[in-house]
């Protein structure tokens, strides 16, 4: 048998983005698996504000958190027009792993895929609380790169 089979399951993508290592992770596996299964790929930032937060505070979480993730944007954006994929990239502000099943569900994303964060022996029992939310909470799949 010859040709793509067609992929009627992971059509949508979404990677929780936050700059760290296992972040880019995530992005480099969901870049696989958009190629192979012809899918596109939502590129997916939130900025956490500080609580309780004035405006003045406010605005400076902002902007350093939309600095630093248009950075790695670009850098992701030239990896996905090297490959001739799909990607798109946006930013948010709130509770991560909230914003991530919110935003899944408007666009209807078929699988969301986060990196693992944490290096200690606890951490490694547990996940982190944004995986740990999307998993319990999200309306699709979650997978967690380690």
């Amino acid at each position: 048998m010859t040709g793509k089979r067609q992929n009627t399951y992971f059509r949508k993508l979404l990677v929780g983005y936050d700059g760290s290592p296992q972040s880019e992770k995530a992005v480099d596996v969901a870049f696989s698996l958009a190629e192979s299964l012809d899918a596109t790929v939502l590129i997916f930032a939130v900025a956490r504000p500080p609580e309780p937060a004035t405006s003045v505070e406010l605005q400076a979480v902002l902007d350093n958190a939309k600095e630093h993730f248009e950075e790695g944007f670009k850098k992701i954006l030239e990896k996905a027009r090297s490959h001739d994929l799909n990607v798109k990239t946006d930013m948010a502000v709130g509770h991560p792993a909230e914003q991530i099943i919110h935003r899944a569900e408007d666009d209807g994303i078929d699988l969301i895929i986060l990196g693992r964060r944490g290096r200690s022996m606890i951490s490694r029992m547990m996940l982190g609380s944004v995986s740990e939310r999307a998993l319990r909470y999200a309306h699709c799949p979650v997978m967690v790169v380690h």
